[in-house]
C-alpha cells in the first residue's frame, strides 16, 4: 500500500511538472558593450540639428543613456554634467553626449530649459540604445540609465549602470576619465612624455 501511494504521488508530481507553464525566461540585463570593447559607431542629431558621429570624435567621450528629457532624474543628471562640462573638457580633453529616444524638438526644449553646453542626441526608434544593448530598468518598464566612458579610440573603459542615482554618473565618469592618459598640453613639447620616465 505504501508503495502504491508513493507511485501515485510520483505520477501526480511528474504530470504537474510536465503540464505546468514554463517560467518566463529572466530578462537579459547583460550589457552588450563591455570594458575593453570598441563602442558601436553611431550618427545622431543633437538639440541644434547638428549631426554627431561617434567615430569622428577623436578624444575621450562620455556617452550616457538616459530615460527621457525633462524627467526629474534626467534633469538632475544633465544639470550635473553641464556643471562639470568645462572641467571635463579642460582637465581630461574629453566631451560628453547624452542620448535618449525623444526627437530633436524635445532635445532642443530640454537643452534650452537647462542651458546645456554639450550635445544631447535624439535616438528616435532607440537604434543606438539597441546597438549598445542598454538594458531596460525597473523590471523592463523604463529605458535604462547607463554611462559609458570611451577612450579616444572608442574603446570602453567604464560602464556604469544605475537608474536611481542619476547624479552619481558624473563622479563615476570623471573617475574613469582620470584613469586615461592625460591629454597633451597646448603649446607644450609633444615629445616631453617620451623623456619623462
Amino acid at each position: 500500500m505504501v508503495y502504491f501511494r508513493s507511485l501515485i504521488v510520483s505520477a501526480l508530481v511528474a504530470s504537474t511538472v510536465a503540464f505546468a507553464p514554463k517560467a518566463a525566461q529572466p530578462m537579459n540585463t547583460k550589457l552588450f558593450l563591455k570594458e575593453g570593447e570598441v563602442a558601436p559607431d553611431f550618427e545622431l542629431l543633437d538639440q541644434n540639428g547638428k549631426s554627431v558621429k561617434r567615430s569622428a570624435i577623436k578624444k575621450p567621450l562620455v556617452v550616457y543613456f538616459y530615460p527621457a528629457d525633462a524627467s526629474s532624474g534626467c534633469t538632475v543628471q544633465a544639470t550635473e554634467f553641464n556643471n562639470e562640462i568645462q572641467d571635463i573638457r579642460k582637465t581630461f580633453g574629453a566631451d560628453v553626449v547624452g542620448i535618449s529616444g525623444q526627437d530633436v524638438e524635445s532635445k532642443q526644449k530640454f537643452a534650452q530649459d537647462l542651458g546645456l553646453s554639450f550635445s544631447i542626441l535624439a535616438d528616435e526608434g532607440d537604434e543606438v540604445r539597441k546597438a549598445f544593448n542598454v538594458p531596460k530598468a525597473a523590471f523592463g518598464l523604463f529605458p535604462g540609465r547607463v554611462t559609458y566612458v570611451l577612450d579616444k579610440a572608442g574603446e570602453c573603459v567604464k560602464v556604469y549602470d544605475n537608474l536611481g542615482d542619476a547624479k552619481s554618473h558624473i563622479a563615476k565618469a570623471k573617475d574613469a576619465l582620470e584613469s586615461l592618459p592625460a591629454p597633451p598640453s597646448k603649446g607644450g613639447n609633444p615629445f616631453a612624455s617620451l623623456f619623462s620616465k
